[in-house]
């Protein structure tokens, strides 16, 4: 820990109530008790788990926990905020949510935007997935998913509303009135947190070796190792949902206190004996101790359970790593659920890359349990467990089922296909470390330990990370690029981006009045061929949409404008080529009406669309990303599997149904904490702006989206939709193409001409075009099967050859033919049959070029022994004009002029025997 100033620890709550400052014996760390007999801070590893034998309330579920902790801080001035999804939908940097601060950063955090409400009190559910690999070892000190119940309080310099005095002592209330503990037996230990680039003091409340509660006083900025205190200091705080039920149901594991009767009903459908409670105890009792990390700790764990119980070590090695695997199954299905209830689709990226991660250690387990239990009927349980606490997965358990059996098909197919990677990476470098296992898992999805079978198999040794997948998880915690509000930097020299940043907000005449196509301004600077003024009617590219051209007088000057940025709140137009002009001077602006119109039009369509995916595919459907031009709209969405003619002839329809309803669309500027409680998080499908005001695009009772956008004023005025292409881009995103407006009917006239030169091409008249195309499909078939059976007599006549008349040399028998197969991977195929069935074949297939022969030669296993064909073929070049080459067994030349199968025959014979 950093050194602090004892005086942030010193309360005058602990001087009222008589606690005493201590110091531990052996972990060394301060700590704050009413009991003099502590001489330890009362949490592991300091002190083993002894928190069974502490006074409490009768033993209270997940859920009992929740609402006594939520009901108590409303009770003292909290009000309840509702908790957010599991995927961090309104944060660009994170993929998931990991605490209940970040449902706050970073707009309220920041400063830019109020809480929801100050103080306030919530239940967020959360997942971590840095620790993955500690799940179940530790008896229930590690969780993927678990609840982070908080009461924040935010203070502003001119509005105070409670710091640490307060804080603890709602802590200490909550635990001896609400929780029923002894209050000589309630310790907190001085501590120091860091995270998302804020520091600050904090108190770690223990009570029986359990740490119950994380209560940080956020009030600094770290800036490159420095503390910098802050204007808005924050009460953060953690109280573990879980630990509570675990607390007070007094149980070996959390698993028993969180999951009750799933636990004995998962022990059944995976065939693990249940173990004697003298075992589980012992280990309750030490676990404490446990630091999974190191494998001394693990060993002397063992010891230690093994002495306390009289087995024997490894037994009980045995029978903790299998209980271990059942709770880690039990931990991660329900992880799983959360996941895709609130619409990860599991992928190679993003999200979905960490979904599948937790689906593919889950499988992984079950085979390490020799279960035959399948994943999605473990993944139902939970979520029938599950769903009156989280309403998301009664709603979405079909997705949930189907995204499960999907992920268990492809884990399927990944172990089908890993022995000949591995194989394949051994056979290239010899060994594999431990950035291979990560490339191979990232790549091809083959767990390390499979890897490391594999790779043991053929004699290499293969060291697997015990923490593998934490350290990969740990990867991926957040993307790498920020795309904010769907606005990419500026694609302009950076000495004009520097330039352009001097300059404040533009007016953006094109969001007070999409529909205007000429306007005047006034130069506010030019440098070049760029552009600033007060206002404009140009877009610049952003949010998706690209951006306006058109034309720009000044000075009795005309200029082109070919693109238009955006620099933080200044819009810069890109003429093409220098613009004479000086600030004050009047500018005369007129776009590109129709270019502009029809980019509107996709826009516009391109949010009726996602709003379409969501009700036709799922809740799963999120923009992944967009583009809207002129000639068609682009939209990336998450989906678990590749779209059905049904699934574009749904879309399709319900997009037109929307459309001659001629729907209202109109523009609102909303405060952010409105807007999010309103309409919910699918605001952000194009992206998180940073603004304490959002730009909401509504759609008449069908879509609400935070855009910056131009759009129609009334769906009617789409005019039409039809989706032109679709396809599958990455695992778990396809991708719609489509056109809308006149770009329909200019569509419908590429698709008539081109049926049109189809139809003179099979010389079918209008409307004869289908049958005709049958017709001829039906010939072709007719045709491949006599040109089979051709194939078959032809390599009959060859064999029959080589019995008759295959001339011998030196132990090898040579037979060269006319082909009168001239594709090169059938008369390859055709070389690799026959020499399969006559080992001591050297054959050579003639093809007759325009001006040249083609020679592929191919010879059998016992030939290929004393004969090499890349130095046959040498040979023979030096008596023929051409070139080629081979290697062992196969080979292949190209020589000038007309060679027959009689002189090539010669030519071998010679080139064997002087090799030979």
């Amino acid at each position: 820990m950093v050194s602090v100033d004892p005086s942030e620890y010193q309360l005058e709550f602990f001087r009222e109530m008589g606690f005493l400052r201590k110091e531990g014996s052996r972990c060394r760390e301060a700590f704050w008790t009413l009991n003099p007999e502590f001489s330890e801070p009362q949490d592991a590893p300091c002190v083993e788990y002894w928190f069974d034998r502490v006074k409490s309330v009768p033993g209270m579920s997940v859920g009992e926990a929740r609402e006594a902790f939520l009901s108590f801080f409303e009770k003292h001035g909290h009000t309840r905020v509702p908790p957010r999804p599991v995927v961090a939908r309104w944060r660009e940097d994170l993929y998931l949510t990991i605490a209940s601060i970040v449902v706050f950063q970073p707009h309220v955090t920041s400063g830019l935007v109020p809480p929801p409400a100050n103080p306030l009190v919530i239940s967020q559910p959360s997942i971590r997935l840095e620790d993955i690999d500690n799940v179940g070892i530790t008896i229930g000190r590690h969780l993927t998913s678990f609840e982070m119940a908080a009461h924040h309080a935010f203070n502003y310099p001119d509005k105070q509303v409670y710091w640490k005095e307060d804080t603890v002592r709602l802590a200490f209330e909550f635990f001896t009135q609400v929780l029923g503990i002894p209050p000589e037996l309630i310790v907190f230990k001085e501590s120091w947190w860091e995270g998302g680039g804020n520091a600050g003091p904090s108190f770690e409340v223990a009570v029986g070796g359990l740490e119950l509660a994380t209560l940080v006083f956020m009030k600094y900025r770290v800036v490159d190792g420095r503390y910098e205190e802050i204007p808005l200091k924050i009460v953060d705080t953690g109280y573990g949902v879980e630990r509570l039920a675990w607390f007070t149901q007094k149980t070996p594991t959390a698993f028993h206190a969180i999951y009750g009767r799933l636990v004995d009903d998962f022990r059944s459908m995976l065939g693990v004996d249940k173990p004697d409670d003298s075992v589980m105890w012992a280990a309750f009792r030490v676990a404490g101790f446990l630091d999974p990390e190191d494998p001394e700790s693990l060993r002397s764990y063992y010891h230690r359970v093994a002495s306390a119980t009289g087995l024997d070590t490894d037994a009980v090695k045995t029978i903790l790593t299998r209980e271990a695997r059942l709770y880690s199954v039990l931990d991660h299905t329900k992880t799983i659920a959360l996941m895709l209830g609130d619409g990860i689709v599991p992928s190679n990226s993003g999200e979905g890359y960490l979904a599948r991660l937790v689906v593919r250690r889950a499988l992984r387990q079950l085979s390490l349990l020799n279960a035959e239990a399948p994943l999605v009927d473990l993944v139902e349980r939970q979520v029938k467990f599950w769903m009156r606490d989280f309403p998301q997965l009664r709603e979405n358990l079909d997705y949930i089922l189907d995204a499960v059996s999907l992920e268990e098909e492809r884990f399927r197919e990944v172990l089908r296909r890993a022995r000949s990677v591995v194989e394949r990476e051994i056979k290239r470098k010899r060994k594999l470390g431990v950035d291979d296992l990560v490339r191979l898992y990232d790549s091809m999805g083959i767990p390390p330990e499979i890897a490391a079978e594999i790779a043991s198999s053929r004699g290499v040794v293969v060291e697997v990370p015990h923490n593998f997948y934490s350290l990969v998880a740990a990867r991926h915690r957040g993307p790498e690029k920020v795309r904010g509000y769907g606005f990419e930097e500026a694609k302009l020299p950076r000495d004009v981006v520097e330039w352009a940043s001097g300059f404040g907000e533009t007016r953006r005449v094109f969001h007070e009045d999409p529909y205007a196509r000429s306007w005047k301004a006034r130069v506010l600077g030019v440098r070049g061929r760029y552009l600033v003024t007060d206002s404009t009617i140009f877009y610049p590219t952003g949010g998706g949409q690209i951006h306006d051209t058109g034309l720009v007088r000044v000075n009795n000057q005309q200029y082109r404008i070919v693109d238009v940025q955006k620099v933080g709140d200044a819009i810069v137009h890109v003429a093409e080529r220098d613009i004479s002009a000086e600030p004050g001077d009047e500018v005369e602006m007129e776009i590109d009406w129709e270019r502009r119109y029809a980019i509107m039009r996709h826009h516009t369509v391109t949010h009726v669309l996602i709003a379409a995916a969501r009700r036709v595919l799922g809740r799963h459907a999120w923009q992944a990303g967009a583009e809207k031009t002129e000639e068609k709209g682009r939209l990336d969405i998450t989906h678990h599997k590749p779209l059905t003619r049904v699934d574009i002839e749904k879309l399709e329809n319900v997009v037109n149904q929307v459309i001659r309803e001629r729907r209202r669309v109109w523009e609102e500027l909303v405060d952010k904490n409105v807007a999010e409680e309103r309409y919910g998080f699918t605001i952000y499908q194009g992206g998180v702006p940073m603004e304490k005001k959002l730009r909401l695009v509504f759609v008449e009772d069908w879509d609400v989206e935070a855009c910056f956008g131009t759009h129609v004023r009334n769906t009617g005025e789409i005019g039409g939709f039809k989706i032109v292409s679709h396809s599958r881009i990455q695992d778990g995103v396809v991708r719609l193409e489509y056109v809308a407006g006149d770009r329909v009917a200019m569509y419908a006239r590429e698709l008539e001409e081109r049926l049109a030169r189809i139809g003179d091409a099979v010389k079918a008249s209008r409307g004869q075009e289908e049958a005709r195309v049958r017709g001829l499909l039906a010939s072709l078939e007719e045709a491949r099967a006599d040109l089979k059976r051709y194939r078959e007599y032809w390599v009959k006549m060859v064999e029959e050859a080589y019995a008759s008349r295959a001339k011998e040399v030196q132990g090898v028998k040579i037979l060269a033919v006319e082909s009168i197969e001239r594709d090169r991977r059938t008369v390859q195929d055709i070389l690799r049959k026959l020499t399969s069935r006559h080992e001591d074949l050297i054959a050579a297939l003639v093809i007759e070029g325009e001006g040249y022969t083609q020679v592929e030669m191919a010879a059998g296993s016992t030939a290929a022994e004393k004969v090499d064909l890349g130095a046959v073929v040498k040979s023979v070049l030096e008596r023929v004009r051409g070139r080629g080459g081979g290697r062992g067994s196969y080979a292949s030349m190209r020589v000038e002029g007309r060679l027959s199968a009689a002189e090539l025959e010669k030519l071998l014979a010679e080139a064997i025997e002087k090799k030979l």
